[in-house]
């Protein structure tokens, strides 16, 4: 099993200082978001943690060294654009790939782990995460087909106002079968509000050429809260100290 996790952003909406470090690094807790989440994903072997790097790259490969692959995104297109430059260093791998980010410190580790387990077990082309949250006014919805099958994603600034009325949430974090995964990827466009490469177009894809399309719902409301702005800080922060006691 894989993982990759981009962590190539600048974090402008922390802060628009020029010395302010990569978004990856901005500290929760006293600790790097990455650091968190990489202690999140460590049921998944260093040597097989691939992590995608772009603003201020050499802080980031500096501080975590050489345990892990990176990967250089050098224009931030979307979370489809960022696992795209992977793609060379996974020809030829044909097991799972799980796919989380690093500004998104609060999904646990037995959560993601019992969902790549579920994945395998299902035999599954994808798996994504699913949540219920109704302050998530803003996150992307899962549609599902008269028969309760997943159909497709829709993202939150996307959403007509009967879509945003789904409670159901897409989480943030997906497993692939990693070769249906990196032959669909060159398909991806950016027909969207944001112009650019939406991973979460992948899913629907694979439903739409028959493929297996799971879903994990998560039992925590709260593990889908990123950090992206400076409000987000002292709300991942309590939550995280609330888990540790």
């Amino acid at each position: 099993m894989r993982v990759i996790i981009p962590a190539a952003g600048k974090g402008t909406r922390l802060s628009k200082s020029p010395e302010a470090p990569p978004k990856a690094m901005y500290r929760l807790c006293g600790r790097p978001l990455l650091e968190i989440v990489l202690e999140q994903t460590d049921f998944i072997a260093p040597e097989e943690t691939y992590i995608v790097v772009g603003y201020k790259k050499e802080e980031v490969m500096a501080y975590f060294g050489d345990r892990y692959h990176y990967v250089e995104q050098r224009e931030q297109l979307g979370t489809g654009h960022a696992v795209m430059q992977c793609a060379e260093a996974f020809r030829g791998y044909t097991g799972t790939v799980l796919v989380t980010f690093g500004d998104m410190p609060l999904f646990r580790r037995e959560c993601m782990k019992a969902m790549c387990e579920y994945h395998e077990a299902k035999r599954a082309d994808c798996t994504l995460l699913t949540a219920v949250n109704p302050a998530f006014t803003m996150w992307a919805r899962v549609l599902r087909n008269a028969n309760g099958r997943f159909q497709r994603i829709v993202e939150g600034k996307d959403c007509t106002p009967e879509q945003a009325k789904i409670p159901e949430l897409e989480a943030g974090v997906l497993a692939f079968r990693s070769e249906a995964l990196f032959e669909l990827l060159p398909q991806l466009g950016t027909n969207n509000i944001q112009h650019e490469y939406y991973l979460t177009e992948i899913p629907e894809m694979m439903a739409c050429r028959g493929m297996t399309v799971e879903t994990f719902q998560t039992d925590d409301p709260d593990d889908p809260r990123g950090v992206n702005t400076p409000d987000d800080v002292p709300i991942c922060e309590s939550i995280l100290k609330k888990r540790l006691v």
